[in-house]
């Protein structure tokens, strides 16, 4: 979790950053800075979920052995 929450602050800062220079407004970059990291955050940390699943189950196939028919 702490991974993720790193994520979030340097996601949250870059979207400030770039909303604010192709606009001019720190309302505008702040609310870029609100909705879209939160929607990536939420997304990367369920990415990350999935592919510590996928590591585990290729880890048990080859613990276990190639299948036999």
């Amino acid at each position: 979790m702490t991974k993720t929450l790193s994520f979030a602050a340097v996601h949250f800062s870059v979207a400030f950053a770039v909303g604010y220079l192709m606009t001019g407004s720190v309302w505008v970059g702040g609310a870029l800075a609100l909705v879209e990291p939160a929607c990536n955050t939420v997304a990367f940390h369920l990415h990350e979920r999935a592919w510590t699943r996928i590591e585990r189950r290729r880890a048990k196939e080859i613990d276990d052995g190639p299948l036999m028919v």
